[in-house]
């Protein structure tokens, strides 16, 4: 399902999450040194077997629809522990009360489900526990290569568990393609030939629709160029390239699209858009592996004519993705209950009953390499598709995502920032690539004044 990267923040509410004191102070009583330290001591079998047996209660805040499925199957392998679940609302507003609960040193729940890229927010600001010595170590294989590096902090900390994924590739109006002559890009070359000529043909229709109000979008597409925008080697060292020699590549492929008119560039999740996906405005929608199914309730009057397909590529020698939306179950630092929370944050993500159920019940995008390879799952081919085996599709492309992305610790002042720079600039049809170093001026000034030191630039 898509994330979330709208959110606007100040100074202020950024450094809410951690009380009156100045980051400064935070990072330079948390940093600790280039590496993060080493793990603490791993908790002994003894001592899980007993909290497990322990009547416990923990707090979930998750926004997964009927999760309870899920914790009712944990519930049943341990009795004697009773999950509350609590939706504290989707993405933005979830965040917003646990900042608030971290403030005032209550309220916060045990565990708690994050996306990817808030990971590092939290994370800087010492409010999730090292799950490394609760075991979490020994889930490394069972997850796809790059979540996993999703979730691990500069130090090794193994921050959580992977839930779900969406890497991102490209659905497609066969129609529509068919009736203009149009082949399945295979490049992004073939792509930008493909939206002049389908634009020219017919002025109603546009190849695709880069929202100028998603900068998970853009953040996706910087993923699969092989951009390193933020890279942190320590909780006060940062990285910031979002204007380097990839990212003018970007913003000079996509702004020309746009000054020339031949994409669109209208807010997406909007009733315009879905109204335009189903009147046939956009022949194709650049969107991750949750997007085939939400396409299908969102565009029932197109069933049968949409197929997926990788993204095109910078080099078709070298298939490469970016990552798109998907999600975590962290645990709160401040737990009073940090082994059974650790277990539970394990167990719904790798027990392979709950981890099934997230991806036949709630239809999200499989984190786990199992899922993936199950006949089950990857042999399905709906007709909304034409009958496509379109999780094959994205299994596939899921193996091509770059391993090595990290988010910045402060992403909702990136996303404000993105949108109303290079946002703007798609809006407008004006210079997207000047519109990438004023991205990168406003990150860097807000990222120091934060007590970061910056490089990059």
């Amino acid at each position: 399902m898509p994330n979330h990267l709208t959110s606007r923040i100040s100074r202020r509410t950024f450094l809410s999450a951690v009380g009156a004191t100045s980051l400064t102070a935070v990072l330079a009583a948390c940093s600790g040194d280039a590496t993060g330290g080493a793990a603490a001591q791993p908790v002994g079998k003894a001592d899980i077997d007993k909290a497990m047996s322990t009547p416990t209660e923990l707090t979930f805040w998750t926004w997964v629809p009927d999760i309870q499925q899920e914790v009712a199957l944990f519930q049943k392998k341990y009795p004697a522990i009773k999950v509350n679940v609590v939706n504290a609302g989707q993405g933005t507003p979830q965040y917003t009360k646990l900042r608030t609960a971290l403030q005032a040193g209550s309220g916060a729940p045990d565990v708690v489900q994050l996306e990817y890229q808030y990971i590092p927010t939290f994370a800087v600001i010492d409010s999730l526990l090292d799950l490394r010595p609760h075991g979490a170590s020994a889930l490394r294989d069972k997850f796809v290569d790059w979540t996993w590096g999703q979730v691990t902090g500069a130090g090794g900390e193994i921050w959580a568990i992977p839930q779900d994924t969406g890497p991102m590739g490209m659905l497609y109006r066969q129609d529509i393609f068919d009736q203009y002559g149009i082949g399945v890009p295979k490049t992004w070359d073939e792509f930008a030939a493909a939206a002049r000529k389908l634009h020219a043909a017919n002025p109603e229709i546009y190849l695709t629709n880069l929202a100028a109000n998603q900068p998970a979008a853009w953040h996706g597409l910087l993923w699969q160029a092989g951009a390193k925008p933020y890279v942190s080697t320590s909780k006060t060292d940062i990285s910031i390239n979002v204007n380097d020699d990839i990212s003018r590549k970007l913003a000079t492929y996509w702004g020309g699209l746009a000054k020339d008119g031949v994409i669109g560039v209208e807010p997406d999740f909007t009733d315009a858009w879905y109204a335009a996906l189903n009147n046939g405005k956009y022949a194709t929608w650049i969107t991750a592996a949750w997007g085939p199914v939400f396409l299908s309730g969102s565009a029932k009057a197109t069933a049968g004519k949409w197929r997926a397909a990788p993204l095109p590529q910078w080099d078709a020698a070298k298939p490469s993705s970016g990552n798109w939306g998907g999600s975590t179950s962290a645990v709160i630092k401040s737990t009073k209950n940090p082994i059974v929370a650790a277990q539970f944050a394990q167990f719904i993500n790798s027990d392979p009953e709950s981890a099934k159920l997230f991806a036949t019940k709630q239809f999200f995008f499989p984190a786990t390499k199992a899922l993936l390879a199950d006949p089950s799952f990857v042999g399905d081919a709906p007709s909304f598709y034409g009958g496509q085996k379109v999780n094959e599709v994205f299994a596939g492309i899921g193996d091509t995502v770059n391993k090595s992305f990290q988010w910045p610790p402060f992403l909702d002042q990136v996303v404000t920032d993105w949108t109303e720079t290079v946002g703007k600039s798609l809006t407008d049809k004006a210079d997207t690539v000047a519109a990438t170093g004023q991205w990168q001026a406003r990150i860097a000034a807000f990222a120091k004044n934060q007590g970061f030191a910056v490089q990059g630039g």
